[in-house]
């Protein structure tokens, strides 16, 4: 039952917020799995939400993912060491965030039934970010990732461990009485006047970019899994490559395959309720993503002009997790997406933007 208890627990981690509430585990001290259920099951939603983020899926086969060596840094570079589910659509931003600044990292593939390659944090969830720029810091939540090393590349005035400090950890309880943690401003860039307005040459663009980019955790990347798990055909084609891609036992993969397709496609169902999604809700898909391509208009390449901002990162990296899936070829065919991340895909090709 311990290893059923731990295998839950990765499922946990990787629900969306409600759902990860009702979930056992070590995280922020949750209490140890309920009696009754059996380690079969929770195999299953450990494999299921190894596909990543609040909801959760596997990049296609024809994603490149490119590691990066911190080796190869010159003394004194800020070195970066990624801990992530290679399918998990917040790791998935965090990689498009590196790969578009060119900044090499090395990257640890976490095994999402056993994780003891975080065994070394207290902080159970993937993406993690180990950061030396002179003193090794841990960076925790994909948002503040982004945010502080996006403000430490703008801005060298301070250390990136005082940046950190910028997004402190708070405890909140929610209406059931659960425990959570949030991180603080995990949305700014913390700059002066003379930086904010060489990134933001006007206020609005920086409040738009902070409004989309909490658009892409907050709704987003909760039409995934819906759509991904939206008949036991696409449940078992989404499992097919969670279990070739990610870093899984053999009798791992092979339960997490069968038995977890089942088991996430009915999954899928009670969240399309939680978030009151349609019957048919690659609908809501489509109506998402025409939304994302309305507000970058037909005057800009980007949402951030010329070159893609931190929105335009955000929505890329929860998106491109479904390469290779019928829910994307749909997307492609039936909303009017397929230009701007043909181009977010060849603009993260060519790496080392300059700051």
């Amino acid at each position: 039952m311990a290893g059923a208890g731990r295998v839950w627990r990765v499922g946990a981690l990787l629900l969306p917020p409600a759902w990860r509430l009702r979930a056992p585990g070590r995280a922020f001290g949750a209490a140890a799995g309920r009696g009754g259920s059996s380690g079969g099951g929770r195999l299953v939603l450990g494999a299921a939400f190894a596909l990543g983020g609040t909801a959760g899926l596997c990049l296609a086969a024809r994603q490149r993912l490119r590691e990066h060596s911190a080796a190869e840094l010159p003394a004194g570079s800020l070195q970066l060491t990624l801990y992530q589910y290679k399918t998990c659509p917040f790791c998935s931003k965090v990689r498009a965030f590196l790969d578009y600044h060119g900044l090499p990292y090395e990257i640890v593939e976490v095994n999402p039934i056993m994780r003891k390659e975080i065994k070394f944090s207290s902080y159970r969830k993937v993406p993690i970010l180990l950061a030396n720029a002179g003193s090794p810091l841990q960076l925790n939540d994909s948002s503040v990732i982004i945010s502080a090393i996006k403000t430490y590349l703008v801005s060298r005035r301070n250390s990136l461990e005082e940046i950190v400090s910028f997004y402190p950890p708070v405890k909140t309880v929610t209406e059931k009485g659960k425990e959570v943690v949030e991180y603080e401003n995990k949305y700014w860039l913390m700059l002066d006047e003379k930086e904010t307005k060489r990134v933001y040459p006007v206020k609005e663009v920086r409040v738009e970019e902070m409004k989309w980019r909490k658009w892409a955790d907050d709704w987003l990347v909760h039409l995934i899994s819906p759509n991904v798990y939206r008949t036991p055909k696409e449940a078992l084609a989404s499992f097919d490559y969670i279990v070739r891609e990610g870093k899984f036992g053999i009798l791992e993969g092979l339960f997490a395959k069968y038995v977890g397709a089942v088991a996430m496609f009915f999954v899928s169902k009670r969240l399309k309720k939680r978030h009151q999604l349609r019957d048919d809700v690659r609908e809501d898909l489509y109506e998402a993503v025409n939304e994302w391509v309305k507000a970058v208009g037909k005057n800009r390449l980007f949402m951030g002009g010329n070159q893609p901002n931190l929105a335009d990162l955000a929505v890329y990296g929860v998106l491109r997790v479904m390469e290779g899936l019928e829910a994307f070829d749909d997307m492609m065919a039936h909303t009017n997406i397929q230009p701007w991340y043909q181009r977010m895909e060849e603009v993260i090709e060519k790496t080392g933007v300059a700051i």
